[in-house]
């Protein structure tokens, strides 16, 4: 059995629970919160779910005692990524291996962040003999293994794009939404994520692994562009209002090309409610979508939609990038130590999932 350790009961995390518990070769032996009022409760009553008869903990300390063999982590990482990095050095060189959902600029580093703080990462999973993998849906598993793949079809390739379209109404993040995104706040109002070169900090590692798999020498620096859309009334979403003349969607491209001309395109197209800029691209249902485009000979495109079984596309995102994490780990765990992407790891499936008795709701 595997030993694995679960950071965060949240949106992400008590998916990552489920699946964890799902899967045969795993075994869930603590849980780590972030908040008082949730620590020494039982982490199944956290989960909305019965007992397990573990408790959780916000005490680091009593997590690595435990030597687990691997971390699923899911907390939120965007507010301080950098915590985040340290954290995983901290786990890699006590010989715990670790599979996240962010920084998402760990999903390939390679030219995003300094050589320094990969060598940082390489030399503790070297010496604690283990490994770090960062994934998930977006950035992830939609915009390095689907496009990958999907050009092995492909007499010649001109372009990769690869697309999230997506209405942010029901996604439960009121951080994301609104301090990242700038939903619901004035339009000339700049967000953390708008920045200059965050764009290319957040989402460059999509681009730089789709054209790693294909050989690119990308032109330096990426280039991005954003877009903004004004409400003409007012919305309410999960995470907020959005008042008639704020910031109601985004469509922004990280783009990465060769000699001058673009090879490699991540974009974005977000808005907090279906009818918001029709003339942006759309999914071809009203939830979302991510779509990969390949120019060349011949030309495709691919529609990823899902769905949750009890809910919708942003319940259904929060379990594919929690299962995404949770079916990589023994895969992971067997890796050689170090920093390890979509392009080093075998096949992964939902090998052991499938019920032998017929599912009913």
């Amino acid at each position: 059995m595997i030993r694995v350790v679960e950071w965060s009961t949240g949106t992400v995390g008590r998916h990552a629970i489920a699946g964890i518990l799902a899967r045969p070769e795993l075994e869930l032996v603590g849980v780590w919160v972030s908040s008082e009022a949730k620590h020494g409760r039982d982490v199944g009553e956290l989960c909305g779910g019965p007992p397990l008869g573990l408790p959780a903990t916000m005490h680091k300390h009593e997590l690595v005692a435990l030597r687990p063999d691997v971390v699923v982590h899911t907390a939120m990482t965007d507010a301080d990524p950098f915590a985040a990095v340290e954290l995983f050095r901290e786990l890699l060189a006590a010989g715990i291996n670790v599979v996240s959902s962010g920084p998402v600029f760990l999903q390939f580093p390679h030219g995003v962040i300094p050589d320094e703080m990969v060598a940082q990462l390489e030399e503790a999973g070297r010496s604690g003999g283990a490994s770090l993998h960062v994934n998930g849906i977006d950035p992830g598993f939609a915009n390095d293994v689907l496009p990958l793949t999907l050009t092995s079809l492909s007499q010649r390739v001109d372009e990769v794009r690869v697309s999230e379209i997506a209405d942010y109404s029901t996604y439960d993040q009121p951080f994301v939404n609104g301090e990242l995104f700038g939903f619901g706040k004035p339009v000339d109002d700049v967000p953390f994520l708008f920045s200059d070169g965050v764009l290319p900090l957040a989402w460059g590692s999509v681009v730089r692994i789709i054209a790693a798999g294909l050989e690119l020498e990308l032109d330096e620096p990426l280039t991005a562009t954003v877009e903004h859309a004004e409400a003409s009334r007012d919305y309410e979403t999960v995470s907020g209002p959005v008042p008639a003349g704020t910031r109601c969607a985004v469509r922004f491209q990280v783009v990465g090309s060769v000699a001058g001309i673009p090879r490699v395109v991540l974009e974005h197209v977000t808005r907090t409610h279906p009818e918001q800029r029709p003339d942006w691209p759309q999914p071809p249902t009203g939830d979302g979508c991510y779509r990969v485009e390949v120019v060349g000979e011949p030309m495709m495109t691919l529609d990823l939609t899902h769905r949750g079984e009890h809910g919708d596309h942003n319940v259904s995102g929060m379990i594919t990038t929690a299962m995404r994490l949770v079916n990589a780990v023994e895969a992971v765990v067997a890796a050689p130590p170090g920093l390890v992407t979509a392009l080093d790891l075998p096949l992964i499936t939902a090998r052991g999932l499938v019920p032998r008795d017929p599912v009913t709701s």
